[in-house]
């Protein structure tokens, strides 16, 4: 059974078509591939970026602010000294809140406490704040600072959490106020007892100074330029896992642990809370692409340390929609080159077929014994080359084709001419050789009946030896008559038959003739 014949154009639109498309697939995924790549990428280098600000105002700020804490140190314990020093040798109660006052202002610092011992308790006795009176650590079950209250009068060294201390001082970090219970108060507290004495004098500063650095170029400041500078942030904080996972540590007196220790927590989530309860235990770096009022948040967390997680939610869309754009423009010009690159082999393969196609026609009329078919390609490559070959060859059998023919005219003339000429000589040779042979067995005739007639004459004859020399010789002429008579004969049948057999080879090379001139005309010839 034939195949079903597909052609060359078809074939090689088709398989170009196939390895496009195939092309064009395997560039989509890889760009879909780079694209998410890049969307990685970028998304970790911003968040290497905001993370390595953020960490980089926390350090500026820690360090400016343990100087600036130490300066404040150094400045309460001279100020702890220069009250001493101005109370001199009094017993605690001898002391006045006037005069505490007076202390304060001359001094202008925040206030001052009295500690001294009360029955089994270390309590505020006298204080320019009356909300200090009664206070102790112990009331509010911070046992720690107790045993450093009892520790500091024995002359002993504190063992809790100080930012300094010497022989007879020492300084606790910024604290939170135990006396206040109406709203949160924070204080910087020295803790001094003059030798002699029995009770603790407690200066204490707000602890603004410090505050106020920390706004104004601290990771609060960071994380505000931050945000401004770059539109897909949409929040960023300091936080601090311990206290997710413990929310009481929130309350402890000493040392305050908040929650959002920098920035804003407002668009965190439950899910967010559980992965900073997570951190607290085991810190790594975690993100998750979550959907917030129809917009895309990614949510980014980055431990600095056990006690502060950098968190940032940035609009993950504004973030990629770049990406997309360029990958789409980028997408298109493919798609734009390789529709081109299929146009234009399109269309030159489309010549290719034509000018084939011409060739290809011109076989076909070859096929079909038209020896006058040209293909007319107008090309510099090999087409055209094979093109005015084909027509060369065309051309040169046109030509051998038309002396064949020309000669098998004339041969066919020649054998008719021949054939014509062999068949009236063969009509006039079997008429003369009949007649000469009839003639020839007349004359033989008369002359067998002449001898016949000599010879009964000589019979009757009475010489005996002019009749032995007549009758001898008579036999012999007999003998030649009859010889020649059978020789005549002989000649003219063997002649007969030469000219029917050159009769029947010029019949037959006039039919031969006749057949390749038929054949001939078969061919279209110019």
């Amino acid at each position: 059974m034939d195949r079903k014949r597909i052609s060359l154009r078809r074939q090689f639109l088709s398989r170009l078509f196939i390895v496009l498309v195939l092309i064009v697939s395997f560039t989509g995924a890889v760009q879909i591939f780079l694209i998410k790549q890049q969307i990685t990428n970028t998304l970790h280098e911003e968040s290497n970026m905001i993370s390595e600000s953020i960490v980089h105002g926390i350090k500026s700020t820690d360090e400016a602010g343990k100087a600036i804490e130490h300066q404040i140190d150094l400045k309460l314990v001279s100020y702890a000294n220069h009250i001493g020093d101005i109370l001199g040798e009094k017993d605690w109660k001898d002391i006045t809140a006037e005069e505490l006052e007076k202390i304060k202002e001359q001094l202008h610092i925040t206030g001052i406490t009295i500690m001294a011992v009360q029955g089994d308790d270390i309590v505020g006795v006298r204080a320019t704040d009356p909300k200090e009176i009664g206070f102790s650590f112990k009331k509010i079950g911070y046992i720690e600072g107790y045993n450093d209250m009892k520790a500091r009068l024995e002359g002993r060294q504190v063992t809790g959490l100080v930012s300094y201390q010497d022989a007879n001082t020492h300084v606790l970090p910024i604290s939170q106020s135990g006396s206040h219970d109406d709203k949160p108060v924070f204080f910087k507290y020295a803790y001094y007892v003059k030798q002699g004495t029995n009770y603790i004098i407690n200066p204490y500063l707000e602890s603004n100074e410090v505050y106020q650095y920390t706004a104004a170029v601290g990771p609060n400041e960071w994380i505000k330029t931050v945000t401004e500078e770059n539109t897909y942030v949409k929040e960023i904080a300091v936080l601090n896992p311990q206290v997710f996972k413990d929310p009481e540590l929130a309350a402890k007196l000493f040392p305050p642990k908040p929650k959002i220790i920098y920035g804003t927590f407002a668009l965190g989530t439950d899910k967010d809370a559980e992965i900073l309860k997570g951190m607290a235990d085991e810190p790594k770096m975690m993100s998750y692409v979550t959907n917030m009022n129809g917009r895309s948040i990614y949510s980014l967390f980055i431990p600095v340390d056990k006690e502060r997680v950098i968190y940032a939610a940035l609009d993950y869309d504004t973030i990629i929609k770049p990406l997309y754009r360029h990958s789409i423009i980028l997408i298109l010009s493919g798609l734009l080159a390789i529709v081109a690159l299929f146009l234009v082999t399109a269309r030159f393969f489309n010549r290719i077929y034509v000018n084939i196609q011409r060739i290809k026609s011109q076989i076909n009329a070859l096929e079909a014994k038209d020896f006058t078919a040209n293909s007319d390609v107008v090309d510099n490559s090999e087409l055209g080359s094979l093109s005015e070959s084909a027509n060369r060859m065309v051309t040169s059998l046109s030509e051998v084709f038309l002396a064949t023919s020309e000669q098998a005219t004339n041969a066919y003339k020649l054998s008719v001419t021949l054939e014509s000429d062999a068949n009236q000589s063969l009509q006039k040779m079997y008429s003369v050789s009949t007649e000469t042979t009839m003639y020839q067995r007349e004359i033989v005739d008369d002359l067998l009946y002449f001898l016949d007639k000599v010879e009964e004459a000589v019979q009757s004859s009475n010489n005996d030896e002019d009749k032995e020399y007549i009758l001898g010789h008579i036999g012999s002429i007999r003998e030649k008559a009859q010889n020649s008579s059978a020789l005549t004969t002989e000649f003219t049948i063997a002649l007969s038959n030469l000219l029917a057999s050159l009769h029947g080879q010029s019949k037959e090379m006039a039919n031969i003739s006749n057949t390749l001139l038929q054949s001939i005309k078969e061919f279209k010839l110019s």
